[in-house]
């Protein structure tokens, strides 16, 4: 097994990487370390070219070195082509008698009798094949498979990104480019990316504007190839540099995110081509411009929604790899202290504005629910989404407020807002200085017990969670590593994010969510269906149960993470026990498999379900029965209830987290899980609403989960209640048919 395991380790497949001078080099370098570690007579990969719909040997060691290139085949050819078109490992042990072998004249194949094909794969992405190859005598046992499906699992993220390297050769036609904007007013409203506030001069980045420079401007002075050279090895450094900086602010959610750009400083269709331009006589930035809008016109023209979105990796590599050569760097601290507005950003962007203290960002087009808010928010890079082109009209160094917690961006605002302005941070400022005294357990005035425990986003909250001795954390959203990123988590990079997370909480209970998207949090990479109420159409538990071998993954992964912890597996928006019951034999499935392969992971973690959906609650008799857990997801629950959307303004008035029906749904649960000796927590925002916490603790609720920055002022309040009193009080609203009547109850002003 000991080859096994090394095969496993993802850094050493890094290191691999990195230390190949070619996308071609270190596929190379990949077969002969498979070919020796698996002591295997042949080894090869075989790309898919979606486009073509063609898989193509991209990298051999045991057949002759021209077979590379040039074998080729349909997905519905040869056994290779099975275990794509399958998704499945093919195994024969006479190979070339079976009736969908295909020969390769040249390729000295036909000695090798024994076949094993791996399909490598990344979410629902079909990225290629590793076939092995052995003679007669030598079978390929059950660890070998094992070892072989690890591989292409590892492969498979530096694969995908160099895929796109791949489509060279196609015509394109240019696009027109937009119109010019309009000046901008004095104040426009948009959306929050991520709450904040942020009063600077703003710099406009104009990612467009930059590449259209570069291409118009002379280049008077020569430079060598020597300069090149050196541009290239400073730009790869500053990549790396980069992904370092990426993997301690996100250690979760990144997984070599500028993979693709060193990709293309590392493959000979890019550099080599620049180089032999050079070598001819052309100034070295000519040369990188000629062979980049090459690049740019292929992809862009690509009918693959993956490979045109790697314009923005070429775009953001060329400026970099440019600046280099002619040894200019931007301003020291660019970003620092301004509002930064852009039509577009990239994450190297977000990082360095993060490293320079941005004050905020506007981005005048994209959506809220796009990736890049997310990672705005784990980098706390306060943002708002304005569909206003006019601000990119703006001159470098204008005053910009950006109050994003409303919004609202204010252009050369007047002292009175600047005024309140600074009001707000000053008052914002204290409170955070403030250092919270929390205890590590909760208790009510007459000594009834709650547990408090954590929300997490991404593991940047752990750290924040254990200061404030959360006891554990009870929902952990795993969906926020998959949003932030291009391309869907493998197995082994989950693992590594969910056992960090595991370890931080040295034996605390840990909830993982499984995977919650569809309606407001998309993946920029995965084709959601357009849909009239994304918010009720293929979304939470339905995308899962709809993309099995994506949620098998998962729940592997969760299982390997949770070895000797304290696991709680918990899936969202259940709708009904079937649903919960297919689930839940999915994640037996994932344990099961992991015995058969002898993989440590945890056998048997408590599981548990969201109660979101009013369906559920008619019928919380029989999922009590058979969940271990309960947790009230809220702002679902109310949403769904009353029939509102919380996103929308006009309507956010019935959005009523008190109404009776509310109320009434929570009882239920509570009253349930506690006759079936379940727990039952909550976990939306009316965890964290002190106007509820009463009536919560009144009705029974014991467990209280809440983004970690809420938990001391929660103790507080339970510390100060008397749960006696609690519920009487509960008995009243319970017992209330009015909304109004319930807001005298709770001491709300009158709303009529």
């Amino acid at each position: 097994m000991e080859g096994f395991q090394l095969l496993c380790d993802i850094s050493e497949l890094n290191h691999l990487f990195r230390d190949s001078v070619s996308v071609e080099g270190f596929l190379q370098k990949t077969v002969e370390m498979v070919t020796h570690r698996l002591k295997t007579d042949v080894c090869s990969i075989y790309l898919y070219d979606e486009e073509e719909d063609l898989l193509v040997m991209r990298a051999t060691q045991g057949l002759h070195p021209d077979s590379v290139g040039q074998v080729r085949m349909k997905p519905s050819e040869g056994l290779t082509g099975k275990a794509l078109r399958e998704l499945r490992p093919i195994y024969e042990t006479r190979a070339t008698r079976h009736p969908e072998f295909k020969p390769f004249i040249g390729t000295n194949e036909e000695q090798f009798e024994n076949f094993l094909a791996v399909p490598i794969t990344r979410g629902l992405n079909r990225i290629g094949v590793l076939v092995l190859q052995r003679g007669k005598r030598r079978k390929f046992s059950d660890e070998d498979i094992m070892a072989c499906k690890a591989v292409a699992s590892q492969l498979a993220n530096i694969i995908e990104n160099a895929r796109f390297l791949m489509t060279l050769h196609a015509p394109h036609e240019d696009k027109p480019r937009p119109e010019p904007a309009t000046p901008a007013p004095d104040m426009i409203r948009g959306k929050t990316a991520c709450a904040g506030f942020g009063f600077g001069p703003c710099r406009i980045l104009n990612r467009e504007h930059t590449l259209a420079t570069l291409s118009r401007r002379e280049y008077p002075e020569v430079y060598s190839p020597a300069d090149f050279d050196r541009a290239v090895r400073t730009t790869a450094e500053q990549l790396e540099d980069l992904q370092n900086r990426v993997e301690e602010k996100l250690s979760d959610a990144a997984s070599l995110i500028f993979a693709s750009h060193l990709l293309i400083l590392k493959d000979h269709a890019f550099v080599g081509e620049m180089r032999k331009r050079i070598e001819k006589g052309i100034n070295p930035p000519l040369a990188i411009l000629e062979i980049t809008r090459q690049y740019l016109d292929i992809f862009d023209r690509s009918e693959s929604s993956y490979i045109r979105e790697k314009v923005q990796d070429v775009e953001d590599l060329i400026v970099r790899l440019i600046d280099n050569l002619l040894q200019k760097s931007g301003p020291a601290e660019e970003f620092a202290h301004r509002v930064v507005i852009a039509r577009e950003l990239f994450p190297s962007d977000l990082l360095r504005m993060s490293s320079e203290e941005v004050a905020g960002a506007v981005l005048v087009a994209g959506g809220v629910t796009s990736h890049l808010s997310i990672l705005a928010r784990s980098l706390q890079i306060p943002m708002v989404i304005a569909q206003a082109p006019e601000l990119m009209k703006l001159t470098d160094g204008t005053p910009v407020l950006l109050d994003a917690d409303t919004g609202n961006v204010y252009v050369r605002p007047n002292e009175t807002i600047v005024h309140s302005f600074r009001n707000r941070i000053e008052a914002r400022t204290a409170l955070k200085e403030r250092k919270p005294e929390v205890k590590p357990e909760t208790t009510t005035r007459d000594g009834v017990r709650i547990r408090l425990m954590a929300n997490i986003n991404l593991l940047s909250d752990v750290s924040l969670a254990k200061d404030l001795l959360c006891e554990g954390v009870g929902l952990y959203r795993t969906e926020f590593p998959f949003i932030v990123r291009s391309d869907f988590p493998s197995e082994e990079e989950q693992l590594l994010a969910y056992r960090r997370l595991v370890e931080a909480m040295d034996g605390k209970p840990v909830t993982f969510r499984t995977l919650d998207i569809g309606g407001d949090k998309v993946l920029s990479y995965y084709p959601f269906p357009q849909e009239q109420n994304p918010s009720m159409g293929m979304r939470s538990i339905r995308f899962s149960l709809d993309n099995r071998p994506i949620f098998l993954q998962q729940l592997r992964a969760i299982l390997r993470a949770g070895v000797g912890a304290d696991l709680r597996v918990m899936f969202p928006m259940i709708a009904s026990l079937d649903d919960f019951l297919q689930a839940r034999q999915l994640l037996r499935q994932a344990a099961e498999q992991l015995k058969a392969e002898q993989t440590p992971h945890h056998e048997s973690p408590k599981v548990g379900m969201m109660v979101e959906l009013p369906c559920v609650i008619p019928t919380i008799e029989s999922l009590a029965e058979e969940a271990d857990f309960f947790s009230i997801g809220t702002n679902d629950l109310i949403q769904f209830m009353l029939g509102v959307d919380r996103t929308n303004e006009k309507v956010e008035s019935y959005y009523l987290p008190h109404h009776p029906a509310v109320f009434r749904a929570i009882r239920d649960v509570v009253a349930a899980a506690d006759r079936h000796g379940r727990e039952a927590s909550i976990c939306g925002d009316m965890a964290h609403e002190t106007a509820y916490l009463t009536v919560l603790v009144g009705m029974g609720v014991r467990t209280l989960s809440v983004e970690p920055v809420y938990i001391p002022q929660i103790q507080k309040i339970l510390e100060m209640m008397d749960s006696a009193k609690a519920k009487t009080l509960a008995e009243k609203v319970l017992s209330s048919g009015s909304v109004n009547d319930i807001e005298r109850l709770l001491g709300f002003e009158s709303q009529s």
